[in-house]
């Protein structure tokens, strides 16, 4: 599977990575179309098409990931209403333990996440996740998402990890796209990212469906 000898840094995801996707799913695809609905007077339907028409406008690039960006968008408060569903937020399972593994065996863990930074200190406020990590890095810090090659090229230059003893794990197969052109030498996708929806097909990476089985 993974050869943990020629690993020295772990660059983790939090979204559908280390959390449950579901908290934000349900987030995205239901709660703000039926807030949108709400404050223009219109079906949760025509809501929902005009919503999924200004996700694709922005897919990929860092406004997607922006709460600050959706607040402006939608005139709606975007971080209030997260709170309000913040019970959702849960680790995986399967996560404390391929960390706490990690960490005995001397990797250095670093989060690496499009998330905007209160989102990030929303989820570590609900699952105390960052005690687990040596570092955090939130693509906003930059402005620019982990779809971009400029984002890999300043992460490095800044932590200066070594890109061929380098574990990348996401749940975006965009995502290890752009990991895999920058060249991350080993890449590991997750197919299980919402606990709430069936498996993912990923044929172009290892993929894994409980950490557990890597340790």
């Amino acid at each position: 599977m993974l050869n943990w000898s020629k690993i020295d840094t772990v660059l983790l995801d939090m979204d559908g990575t280390l959390l449950d996707l579901h908290y934000d799913s349900h987030f995205w695809l239901n709660v703000i179309p039926q807030q949108h609905a709400l404050a223009k007077n219109i079906s949760f339907e025509a809501a929902q098409a005009d919503i999924s028409k200004r996700y694709q406008a922005v897919s990929g690039k860092i406004q997607w990931y922006c709460s600050d960006y959706w607040e402006q968008q939608l005139n709606l408060p975007i971080m209030e209403l997260k709170r309000q569903s913040k019970h959702l937020i849960k680790v995986r399972d399967d996560v404390p333990y391929f960390l706490t593994e990690l960490k005995k065996a001397g990797k250095e863990l670093i989060l690496l996440t499009n998330a905007h930074p209160e989102c990030v200190m929303l989820k570590f406020e609900q699952t105390a996740i960052d005690n687990y990590l040596d570092g955090v890095v939130s693509t906003h810090e930059y402005g620019v998402s982990k779809e971009q090659q400029s984002l890999w090229q300043q992460v490095q230059s800044d932590l200066g990890f070594n890109k061929s003893r380098t574990l990348f794990v996401d749940d975006s197969v965009p995502v290890l796209n752009a990991a895999r052109q920058y060249g991350i030498e080993h890449l590991l996708a997750v197919a299980n990212p919402d606990s709430q929806q069936p498996h993912n097909d990923i044929a172009d990476y290892l993929n894994v469906t409980d950490y557990r089985k890597l340790i």
